[in-house]
């Protein structure tokens, strides 16, 4: 019934396309005007992306965190490491960058050697006061080595915060207001602000100044992003153009086609903005994605259309049957294609949902596209020259074919050993695969923030923040000896962890506050005993409302709950189990839980539990999306046997692809994650035009099987090769990004499609011969539900 249902369907499509060319057009110019008018809400995103839900354990927790303590991660830090600041003219001018840089409304507060304090006992009035170590300028190199002579050995606060004592570099920590992290501010004041003050800085001093901090990273990271969707979309339309133009060698092919996948971006910038999504490093790809997509659409078209010219020159008919003929089949890869993209929309990571909605509708918004417009504008043209079909009879096509249907007809006990080899082998890569990665592996490694990263984790021991969070469940908790006490000493704990910097907590004022009552003989920067304690938490409480800005925020307003902040090198994931493993083992030994409430959180952490998050639900994307397309081809062909058959040559690239990464060391992350899912929801296209037109051979050829593989082979080869090679490079213009992730992205789906390629071409007819007594009867491929390929008016008057 349904195929009856599709067999009017689609000739009615194709005249009510053809009778209302003017209409249809305009109609196409009037959305595309519309979509454009959504470029304006279309904005690029300042937030980090959010992969874990909101009901997830960790989420819940780093959310707790930030309404006590606010949103952490807002310092950008500066550091030099070169023995000419500490020069009268350098060192003056460094903490004039650090006044420069407080005066921004942007700026929260700074910490630096231009404002540090050092904390001293008032022996008159028995308090401490506030004093800045710099009370004016130094005005020799000898007042400078006294002052950094004292820094470095006398004052352990600051250790690892403004100075390091080993290499003698020095850092300004410059705290943005919390309410701009996430704002287009943000971006503004870094990109321009700050980076004119310290342009100025290096020309006047000649130092290097290393910038770096979370804020830093994400504003640089998007902007890279901006400039690469630019030269994506150009690249994937220069790639696509001249395989198009060598395969038909047509300038007006070309020139159609690149104008259908042009609107084609245009649309996806415009739903972009319509559903008011942030373009992210992932809905940055979906332009040139719709490009390298549409392009196979164009090729389908096009190429059936000069055929049908070509055989019997009658252009209003072969306009009809390109409609009617390819509009189905082409309807049915792109949903395939779409299915793919759309299992991403199960998911809980906002990142991967919104990426899948918009690709998906894309896809489907491309076919249209093509299908509309490439037969009416063609239906305004003249008939196609004979030069223009020369590609028809092309002689290395005919070896190509001739190729394949070689080792089909004779060399099949081959291919299935070689399918097995490399299945085998395959199978042992995947066993040498591991989930890892880490938070800073994607940037781009050549990049100036890049470098700055290096720099500061190998002389601050990192820039990622873990949080430790102490609930101590009674009011002023945290001052008591024996919490100062347990968080000292999972501090030392989390000190003598390599890949962790120095702890900072109440802990350290506290120490502090102890070495100044003992007039700052460093020896006594360490707790106070029960007798001592009563007075120097006074002159804590005292102090923090004095100006001591930084350690304000490490204690709630009810004395209640603490927070101890500790930096990450960058590290793969398996070492940050580790390490999450061993503080939550020092945790559960220092904070008995009827006492406490003590959790880790922070973005390392986030990082961390997100990545294994989103692998497992990609896991779970790639295995619905084979679910998905394996009841679609059920319902086509309507055989258990035949899904069977096309899932082999579409599964067998994946595990190759998947052996690959395991012998080259290519870990699972979400960035080749992705690959499975868009590889498969590709390459299924071949199978079901390979299969579609082998059945209706069948048809034609009286189930004569050998006979209608041969005719298959050579009726789609053709085309699948060259919608392949399309695919293969269109893809392989994101390994020009910067970025690992879209590095990886498509130098592994283009490898994916290539094998399936290969695999369709050869194993997928070499499965149906060697199978023939089992599946080529009327019984096993029955009538399917929708006729794909509808049967030619010339193969019937034949029959």
């Amino acid at each position: 019934m349904v195929a009856k249902l599709t067999k009017g369907f689609w000739p009615k499509v194709a005249s009510i396309i053809l009778r209302n060319r003017i209409l249809i057009l305009l109609g196409i110019i009037g959305f595309t005007v519309f979509l454009a008018l959504q470029w304006k809400n279309m904005r690029f995103s300042n937030t980090e992306a959010n992969i874990l839900p909101d009901d997830h354990p960790a989420s819940i927790q780093y959310n707790a965190f930030t309404k006590i303590f606010g949103e952490e991660g807002n310092a950008i830090v500066l550091g030099i490491k070169d023995s000419a600041l500490f020069t009268p003219q350098n060192f003056n001018r460094w903490n004039t960058l650090s006044k420069q840089l407080e005066a921004f409304p942007e700026v929260d507060y700074v910490i630096s050697l231009e404002n540090l304090k050092e904390l001293v006992k008032d022996n008159d009035t028995q308090t401490f006061v506030m004093e800045p170590l710099i009370s004016s300028p130094p005005k020799t190199k000898l007042e400078i080595d006294s002052l950094t002579n004292h820094l470095f050995n006398e004052l352990p606060f600051y250790d690892n915060l403004v100075y390091n004592p080993k290499s003698g570099t020095i850092q300004t920590v410059i705290y943005l207001d919390k309410d701009i992290m996430n704002t287009a501010v943000r971006n503004e004041f870094i990109l321009n602000d700050l980076g004119e003050l310290v342009d100025d800085f290096e020309e006047e001093t000649q130092l290097d100044v290393r910038v770096s901090g979370m804020p830093y990273i994400r504003t640089w990271n998007t902007k890279s992003i901006v400039d690469e969707i630019g030269l994506f979309i150009v690249g994937a339309l220069l790639v696509t153009s001249l395989i198009f133009f060598f395969f038909f060698r047509s300038f007006r092919a070309t020139f159609i086609s690149m104008c259908v996948v042009i609107i084609g971006v245009m649309w996806a910038f415009g739903i972009l903005g319509l559903l008011k999504y942030e373009i992210t490093i992932l809905t940055a790809l979906i332009p040139p994605l719709i490009i390298v997509i549409g392009i196979p659409n164009c090729i389908f078209l096009i190429n059936k259309y000069q055929q049908e010219v070509k055989k019997h020159g009658n252009q209003a008919l072969s306009l009809q049957r390109v409609i009617s003929k390819i509009g189905n089949a082409t309807l049915m890869t792109n949903i395939t294609t779409a299915s793919g993209f759309a299992t991403f929309i199960i998911l809980d990571s906002d990142l991967l949902r919104e990426f899948g909605i918009v690709a998906s509708i894309n896809i489907i918004g491309i076919f249209i596209l093509s299908l509309l417009i490439i037969p009416i504008v063609y239906s305004f043209m003249p008939l196609p020259k004979t030069k223009h079909l020369k590609h028809l009879n092309k002689k290395w096509m005919d070896i190509f074919v001739n190729w394949m249907e070689n080792i089909v007809r004779n060399h099949r006990i081959a291919v299935y050993i070689t399918t097995v080899a490399v299945l085998v082998l395959s199978i042992i890569g995947i066993y040498q695969m591991r989930i890892t990665g880490s938070r800073i592996e994607d940037l781009p490694k050549k990049s100036h923030f890049y470098k700055d990263i290096q720099f500061f984790e190998a002389e601050f021991d990192g820039i990622m923040p873990m949080e430790i969070v102490v609930d101590t469940k009674r009011k002023n908790g945290v001052i008591k000896p024996a919490t100062l006490k347990r968080m000292d000493r999972l501090g030392t704990v989390i000190d003598e962890i390599p890949e962790l910097s120095r702890p900072i907590s109440i802990v350290d004022l506290v120490k502090y506050s102890k070495q100044a009552f003992y007039n700052g003989i460093p020896k006594y920067y360490q707790l106070p005993t029960s007798q001592e304690n009563t007075f120097i938490m006074n002159a804590v409480q005292k102090s923090s409302t004095g100006g001591t800005e930084l350690l304000q925020s490490f204690v709630d307003s009810t004395g209640q709950t603490a927070r101890l902040t500790t930096y990450m090198r960058d590290v793969k994931i398996d070492r940050m189990e580790e390490i999450e493993k061993d503080v939550q083992e020092a945790i559960t030994k220092q904070f008995p839980s009827e006492q406490y409430d003590v959790f880790m959180t922070g973005k390392a952490l986030l990082f961390l539990k997100g990545t294994k998050y989103l692998v497992n639900n990609l896991l779970l994307s790639l295995a619905l999306a084979i679910g998905l397309i394996s009841l679609f081809m059920a319902y086509l062909f309507r055989s258990f046997k035949m899904v069977i058959i096309s899932l082999v040559p579409n599964l067998l690239p994946l595990v190759i692809t998947a052996g690959v990464m395991g012998y080259l060391g290519v870990p699972i992350k979400p960035s080749t994650i992705l690959v499975f899912s868009i590889a498969f929801g590709i390459s299924v296209d071949d199978t079901i035009h390979f299969l579609a037109k082998y059945r209706q051979e069948l048809t034609t050829h009286r189930w004569h099987i050998k006979r209608s593989v041969y005719a298959a082979l050579r009726e789609t080869g053709v085309s699948m090769f060259y919608t392949s090679i399309v695919l293969f490079f269109g893809f392989s213009v994101f390994i020009i990004s910067s970025f690992g992730g879209t590095k990886a992205l498509g130098g592994l789906v283009s490898a994916t499609l290539l094998f399936a390629m290969l695999s369709n071409l050869i194993l997928l007819p070499s499965l149906l011969l060697s199978l023939e007594r089992s599946i080529a009867n009327k019984q096993v491929l029955k009538k399917p539900q929708i006729d794909i390929l509808p049967m030619d008016e010339d193969n019937l008057k034949d029959k």
